[in-house]
């Protein structure tokens, strides 16, 4: 059975990847809408799909890139922390 620091340690580390792995996914979305709406802004433009479209674009790119990172972090995570936890190790 977990004890309380074991748990509250496993849990802050859990929340300290999923951060981790969600930054550049984050940040690319942060950097499309603030850059679509800075356009929007100086042409008068005021399109929902010209917000929607680019924004996705940037999401799924850095999704592709940055896949092999998201999941070498999950899999070492899991390997390294959670699965000795589980075996009782």
């Amino acid at each position: 059975m977990l004890d309380e620091t074991l748990f509250f340690d496993t849990l802050r580390q859990g929340l300290w990847i999923a951060t981790i792995v969600s930054v550049p996914i984050l940040s690319a979305a942060l950097i499309a809408g603030v850059s679509v709406g800075l356009f929007q802004a100086l042409t008068s433009i005021q399109e929902m799909t010209l917000t929607f479209v680019p924004k996705l674009l940037a999401i799924v790119a850095v999704f592709w890139i940055s896949m092999s990172f998201m999941t070498e972090t999950l899999v070492a995570y899991f390997q390294d922390h959670l699965i000795p936890i589980i075996a009782g190790g």
